[in-house]
């Protein structure tokens, strides 16, 4: 009893190192992009076939459809990829998880020892070489992964499962010709894969126990699928606390998993026969469990290249599915706090929160210039009701700017605390200083229509070339805005301050040309003192706000 104990004790121990290596081999894979992420998705993913490949490549990369089904999920939330480009590379992620089951079946095969401890020694050299670090921590991920093979396999044989009478006897009280045995082990294979979060995991004890030959093919076979439908509660469980397309598109991936058990179910023993004949396996002979592992290695890859095929032509209709079954929100009148693309629940590696960051503070950006659009309607409403209505507007776009400035901050805080590459260091950076000037363009604004207020309260009004010069002045502060978030949306490399300088230089210009022409006006008398401070106040403050639309340009742009 004591040694079954110490066994349980190895496996546990295996499972966890083999769930962690392969999350240190993500997580490293991703420092290493960094910001490529989104370059490569985005260029990628430009049809069907491609997105198709580019979740293909992306899981065979990081060895974890779950983590490449998190990442599209954060990047559908980000606005980075839209629903039917995340679906197409769920698809290919979930052909390029069944290299993890080959990874596996050679590891039950090959002894890997002779490859563990050289990756480990390397590994280690490189993290020491700091330039060099992220790869080594691939190395070590890779070094535990085939580890915790060995160890799996070591302690599989060390159980002795054929030998164990009792084993033996409760797998052979299923009946492998009915379908109630195969949609039990589904279920099972769902809901451990549920519980553990790690469809490598499940895959690993599958394994495991149809290598020991007392887990006969057929319940082998169906804790795999399972384990494919369970998996997706990994990006669903991810998604709860996201926006809708998030969350349509973790769902997608549910339907496209359930799809695939179903018309499997349908079609099961036959299509298990011919996948055995591909490999020379008779589930009828005994003695042939060697060869077990290259079986359910070999159904794993035919399910979902089989199901992908059949569904990479339905991606319009799956979308439409997921539309209706998880409509959107009704739009209110007034605009509420929300952030829409950093999700606080959403399970995320650094590098890709960086890039929601980014996504949210040019939306931010986008927010305040159109903030600057109420003030420059605000300046030529003059019925007095609608003047109230769009000044209340404004006053709650000043609090919702204060609230994203906030709630960006404190997501930047939170991530910074991670470890993370040093280009997305130096973005946050960027961002924290990005968010803090947005948030001085909200005031600016606000205290131009504050300023438009005390006129529309005086009862007095602007003389037409007052009014006309405004008109330019805001003309060219809405050219810097535009500018900005063009800036914003857009890849550092494809822009400089040229622009942005020759808007505020004109800007400032204009701005001391008006003020001694105001100066002059009021000393011959042409408009009263009160006229002529208010005129100059909202000179002032437009200047300001180019001021501050320089900085945001400056802070995104320069090194």
């Amino acid at each position: 009893m004591d040694n079954y104990f110490m066994i349980a004790l190895r496996l546990a121990g295996a499972l966890g190192l083999l769930i962690y290596g392969m999350r240190m081999m993500s997580e490293a894979l991703q420092k290493m992009a960094g910001s490529q992420l989104r370059h490569i998705l985005a260029r990628m993913t430009t049809n069907r076939l491609t997105g198709m490949l580019t979740g293909v490549f992306v899981t065979c990369a990081v060895q974890s459809s779950s983590a490449t089904t998190v990442m599209t999920v954060s990047f559908v939330s980000a606005g980075l990829l839209t629903l039917s480009q995340a679906i197409s590379v769920i698809m290919g992620a979930n052909i390029g998880t069944t290299l993890t089951a080959w990874i596996m079946s050679l590891g039950y095969s090959v002894d890997l020892t002779n490859v563990v401890f050289p990756a480990f020694f390397i590994g280690m050299i490189l993290i020491y070489r700091k330039r060099r670090r992220y790869l080594g921590d691939f190395l070590f991920g890779i070094a535990f992964l085939f580890f915790s093979l060995v160890m799996l396999s070591s302690a599989g044989r060390d159980l002795d499962l054929a030998h164990n009478q009792s084993v033996v006897d409760f797998f052979a009280s299923f009946d492998t010709s009915s379908h109630l045995s195969v949609i039990i082990f589904l279920l099972i294979g769902t809901i451990i894969t549920c519980i553990v979060q790690s469809s490598a995991a499940v895959m690993a004890i599958t394994i495991l126990l149809c290598s020991t030959g007392v887990l006969p093919i057929y319940l082998g076979i169906a804790l795999v699928m399972g384990e494919n439908v369970g998996t997706t509660a990994t990006a669903n469980l991810a998604a709860l606390g996201s926006g809708t397309e998030a969350r349509r598109a973790a769902l997608a991936h549910l339907l496209f998993n359930v799809f695939g058990v179903i018309w499997v179910l349908i079609v099961f023993y036959p299509f298990v026969d011919i996948v055995c004949r591909m490999v020379g396996y008779n589930p009828s002979l005994s003695g042939q469990a060697d060869r077990l592992p290259v079986v359910l290695a070999m159904f794993h890859t035919c399910f979902n290249i089989t199901n992908t095929a059949l569904l990479i032509g339905l991606i319009p209709q799956l979308e439409k599915i997921v539309r209706i079954l998880l409509p959107g929100q009704k739009k209110t009148s007034q605009r509420e706090f929300s952030l829409q693309y950093i999700q606080t629940g959403l399970v995320q590696t650094p590098e890709i929160a960086v890039l929601q960051a980014q996504k949210e503070t040019s939306r931010f950006a986008t927010s305040v210039r159109d903030m600057f659009s109420m003030v420059n309607t605000l300046a030529g409403e003059s019925n007095s009701r609608k003047f109230a209505k769009l000044l209340d507007q404004i006053k709650n776009e000043e609090e919702l700017s204060d609230q994203m400035e906030l709630g960006i901050a404190d997501f930047l805080q939170q991530i910074s605390n991670d470890h993370l590459s040093d280009d997305s260091k130096m973005k946050i950076r960027r961002m924290m200083r990005e968010i803090g000037e947005l948030e001085s363009i909200g005031d600016a604004c606000y205290n131009i229509a504050l300023t438009l207020d005390r006129l529309q309260q005086s009862g007095i009004v602007f003389t037409s070339t007052q009014t006309a010069h405004i008109n330019e002045m805001m003309q060219l502060c809405g050219a810097a805005l535009d500018r900005m978030c063009a800036v914003m949306d857009g890849f550092r490399e494809d822009f400089n301050l040229n622009q942005t300088y020759e808007i505020e230089n004109r800007i400032n210009a204009l701005r001391n040309k008006l003020r001694q022409e105001n100066l002059q006006s009021v000393n011959n008398q042409e408009y009263n003192y009160t006229l002529g401070t208010i005129y100059n106040d909202t000179i002032s403050e437009m200047e300001k706000l180019g001021d501050y639309v320089v900085n945001v340009v400056q802070a995104r742009l320069e090194n």
